[in-house]
């Protein structure tokens, strides 16, 4: 992932697409450059769909960890 993008998406807020729990990964949508891109989505808590996340950390390509908005 380029730098650019990676300064893009962290920090970002999104919408949780795929709930996350007990450590399964979910799914989250986050707007990026004048769209809306799908990453799977880690976190250190039971995230809910429909609810609004900050990205804080890139862990890989399309993966990223997320806390509460």
């Amino acid at each position: 992932m380029s730098e650019e993008l990676s300064q893009e998406v962290v920090g970002a807020i999104g919408r949780v697409s795929v709930p996350i729990s007990d450590g399964r990964p979910g799914e989250v949508m986050i707007p990026i450059r004048g769209g809306v891109e799908a990453y799977q989505a880690l976190a250190d808590e039971e995230i809910t769909k429909n609810s609004r996340v900050v990205v804080v950390e890139i862990i890989s390509g399309r993966t990223v960890l997320v806390t509460p908005y």
